[in-house]
């Protein structure tokens, strides 16, 4: 529209006014590429993510390199810990076991082995594979790589996922929606304005033609909020920017704002919603229960009974149970800048940070020294481990496993220092407090010893030993719910989004973790991936409605329920980290894949990603985006009302020329309000810093106050427009009012020439376009609420200021615009006319807020 324009004025004989036009177009242009670029930059960072590396043997020597170097034949070399880089088969193993629940869903980790399969089998019962995208959680292998990139299992789910479409979100529908209809309206109102210039006025030469022509080219320019798009893309790259500081990493700018509209935010539970970190809460020996306080692997807390110290005998059977699980034990616990990280099986690690909260527990362990294990399989679903005492040389085997597998194997109870027959009711007695600490979604580990008759450590070790042995206790374990998930939860339910736990966790462990973080009431159930099974689609979306805790489930289970609540109208945020879960990550509305332990399959099908796992993460990004959303409705609110502002004053300076005065004595030539030069000017200066400078407008209005968006509601609705209208009428209605205050007749008497008057007018819609920036901010608050809150709002505004005095007083830019210079007086008059859109503003949001305090709303 503003090339039209360059064009008319170009054929009229103005090349001034062809300059700068066509000036103001490549500013406009440099201006929307730099911010777009600015846009893309905001998510680069995400490239940089961390390479998983592998060590490979090449040439007879151990090399660690970048997982995407490796190629087939080479040697993967497997160690405890390792993720697995590629597709390979297996060569040698010893106690290798997989975890594969990111391919299969499984969450139990597959003990591998070399041997030939004879017949065909499913993907996870393939046990002489390793897979990429899965991690080694015990023992040690070889394996020759057989497919790497996209040949590997996860290449192949990753192609599917390429080949799903994504669907718009509904800002995008709505910004498209406005664009259409934003066309079809300035085409209207340049065809009506010129229709009815030629009507009223009529043709009396060429000349006139080409006024009308251009004049509907400047209600065009007017209409069309040329910075619609730049503003948009810098707001989202904003948003992108922060949410990044909060260890949110968006992928697409267009997932800022869908995540404001999220209705249910669905998350899996173990490090989300979880510390991810096992700790021991709780022992029971045969003196009774004993409470580990602390949390995480931070060896910080104390072991206590009934909130006092141990008495003696029960703190010698604690001290056994953690200093013998401590022994029986392949984890290691380290410190590093005051962090501390585990090596090993979580569970496993849990007894080291226990060990450490009991004085003495330590010095105990270090009297031994380890000789040898009989490790754990999952048919024997307990180890072993012999060690030493230094001093005497006796020696002990430790074990630690399944509470019934492990009372199969002991014939004798410690009792303080001393050991008594297991006798039955004994034996019974140990099994409830099992079970009593299993019904609490603990999970149970026995402790055993048993002092060897032999001091010859050469002898045989192996599963024969474990008989006769003593049984210490069992200890209860938790993964302790995040102490800032329950805050989020709160956070998210206050803003209308319900939260829904889905997990692959015992329904026990679920429903406990769920009621403590108060997604659940104490009473509430969790549901099972069996009994999903069992529903018809109809079914489960009734159940959606009702039941906020899944466990047992596996990824397809998370599909169907994403578009069981979608197919109920909801905005769904689903959690995944598993390969698996890229299927109901890609369907969900906002996918968000796990940062630390989600595969590059998930990442790829996600919208956003969890840097820190973090489930109160996601509500923050939510809140952004939120707060995001409100910017982008607050520029659209300044943009358009301004705009509309424009037009208006053309139009009705126009239609009531003779009204007010805005005619030309010495001749019959059509005066216009506005010059083409002018609009652009109005658009450079007020349609870009103030509006972009709204992208970092912080929350003015409490978003979490309010419940999410529906699909079907409008970025724009009937209220909003009705203040879009009526602030532009206001505009225009000062604008022309201060032409009329300064041109001889019309309404009020001036005595001065037409370039002041028309100067003023231009002027004082400037000032009022400023002034609209501060009313845009909400649409029922007081544009005197955290009236400086925003500085860079501040400073585009008098940015505008010093930029309008130029135009008008500087002499070369008075021949580009057509200003001439005013004196203070004239100057006064524009601010004051210009800030009446402030005060009729606040008159209107005080009448809002009073029809909405009525209707009960706040």
């Amino acid at each position: 529209v503003s090339l039209v324009a360059w064009v008319v004025e170009g054929a009229e004989g103005a090349p001034v006014d062809a300059i700068v036009i066509a000036a103001i177009v490549v500013l406009n242009g440099i201006l929307g590429y730099t911010q777009e670029a600015k846009a893309e930059d905001a998510v680069v960072a995400l490239g940089t993510m961390s390479a998983a590396a592998s060590t490979v043997l090449r040439s007879g020597e151990l090399k660690t390199v970048p997982s995407a170097q490796l190629v087939r034949g080479d040697v993967l070399v497997l160690g405890e810990g390792d993720a697995v880089g590629a597709d390979a088969r297996l060569l040698t193993a010893s106690a290798l076991r997989i975890q594969e629940a990111s391919l299969t869903g499984e969450s139990e980790a597959v003990t591998k082995n070399p041997a030939t399969l004879t017949e065909p089998a499913p993907l996870g019962d393939r046990v002489n594979m390793v897979y990429k995208a899965t991690s080694v959680a015990q023992g040690v292998g070889r394996a020759a790589i057989t497919g790497v990139g996209m040949s590997t299992e996860v290449g192949a789910i990753a192609e599917m996922l390429d080949a799903t479409v994504e669907e718009p979100t509904p800002l995008q529908n709505e910004i498209n929606r406005i664009g259409k209809m934003l066309g079809v309206i300035v085409v209207i109102v340049a065809l009506v304005v010129m229709i009815t210039i030629i009507l009223v006025e009529g043709i009396t030469a060429p000349s006139d033609l080409v006024v009308v022509l251009l004049l509907g080219v400047s209600l065009a320019v007017a209409a069309v909020p040329e910075g619609l798009p730049t503003m948009l893309s810098v707001v989202l790259a904003i948003g992108v920017q922060r949410m990044a500081k909060r260890n949110a990493v968006v992928k697409k700018l267009s997932s800022v704002e869908a995540l404001g509209s999220a209705s249910v935010i669905c998350t899996d539970k173990t490090g989300t919603l979880t510390r991810n970190e096992m700790t021991i809460e709780r022992v029971v020996t045969s003196s009774g229960r004993a409470d580990v306080t602390g949390v995480g692997y931070r060896p910080t807390g104390s072991v206590l009974s009934d909130g006092e110290e141990l008495p003696g005998d029960q703190r010698y059977e604690v001290q056994l149970v953690l200093g013998a699980g401590s022994l029986a034990n392949n984890a290691q616990l380290t410190e590093h800048d005051g962090e501390w990280h585990i090596q090993g099986d979580p569970t496993e690690a849990a007894f080291l940070v226990a060990a450490r909260k009991l004085e003495g527990t330590t010095g105990h362990i270090d009297r031994f020294e380890r000789r040898a294990e009989i490790p754990f399989t999952s048919e024997r679903k307990m180890m072993s481990t012999l060690h030493q005492e230094k001093t005497d040389r006796s020696l002990l085997l430790f074990s630690k496993g399944a509470p019934d597998v492990l009372l199969s194997s002991c014939t004798l109870l410690q009792v303080g220092e001393k050991t008594v027959p297991l006798t039955e009711r004994l034996r019974q007695q140990a099994i409830d407090e099992v079970e009593a600490l299993s019904a609490e979604a603990f999970r149970t580990l026995g402790v055993a010893y048993r002092v060897q008759n032999t001091a010859d450590s050469s002898a045989d070790v192996d599963e024969s030993l474990e008989h006769d042995l003593v049984y210490a206790g069992v200890v209860g374990i938790i993964d302790p719910p995040r102490a800032e998930a329950a805050e989020a939860i709160s956070e998210a339910h206050r803003a209308g989004i319900r939260v829904i736990m889905i997990t692959g966790d015992h329904p026990a462990t679920a429903a406990r973790i769920a009621a403590d973080l108060g997604i659940i009431g104490p009473s509430a159930r969790a549901v099972t991936g069996a009994e999903l099974d069992t529903l018809d689609d109809h079914q489960l979306r009734n159940v959606t409605r009702e039941v906020s805790v899944y466990a047992r489930v596996s990824p397809r289970h998370k599909l169907r329920l994403v578009d069981a609540l979608q197919a109920d109208q909801q905005i769904v945020s689903m959690t995944g980290d598993g390969v698996n879960d890229a299927p109901a990550l890609r369907s969900a509305d906002i996918g968000v894949a796990m940062g630390i332990t989600g595969t590059e399959v998930t990442k790829e099908a996600a919208r956003m990603i969890l840097a820190d796992d973090n489930f109160a993460t996601i509500v923050a990004a939510v809140r952004q985006g939120r707060v995001i959303f409100d910017n982008i409705k607050k520029f659209l609110r300044y943009l358009l009302s301004s705009n509309v502002g424009e037009v208006l004053t053309v139009f009705l300076g126009v239609v009531f020329a003779g009204v007010i005065g805005l005619t030309d004595a010495s001749s019959d030539a059509l005066v216009l309000p506005l010059l083409a030069t002018q609009i652009l000017w109005i658009n450079l200066i007020t349609d870009s810093t103030p509006a972009l400078a709204m992208g970092v407008d912080p929350e003015v209005d409490d978003v979490m106050a309010r419940k999410p968006r529906k699909l079907t509601d409008r970025a724009i609705d009937a209220r909003m427009w009705g203040g879009i209208l009526s602030i532009g009428l206001v505009m225009a209605l000062a604008t022309l009012f201060t032409i009329d205050l300064f041109l001889p007749g019309g309404l009020v008497e001036g005595n001065d020439t037409l370039e002041v008057a028309r100067t003023a007018g231009f002027t004082t819609l400037v000032f009022a376009q400023l002034f609209n920036a501060l009313n845009a901010r909400s649409e029922t608050t007081s544009a005197f609420r955290m009236l400086f809150a925003n500085k860079w709002l501040w400073g585009a505004i008098a940015l505008g200021v010093l930029l309008q005095i130029a135009v008008v007083e500087v002499p070369f830019l008075q021949v580009a615009f057509g200003t001439t210079s005013m004196d203070l007086a004239h100057w006064g008059t524009c601010v004051a006319l210009g800030s009446v859109v402030l005060w009729y503003d606040e008159i209107r949001k005080v009448l809002l807020r009073a029809l909405a305090r009525r209707r009960g709303e706040v």
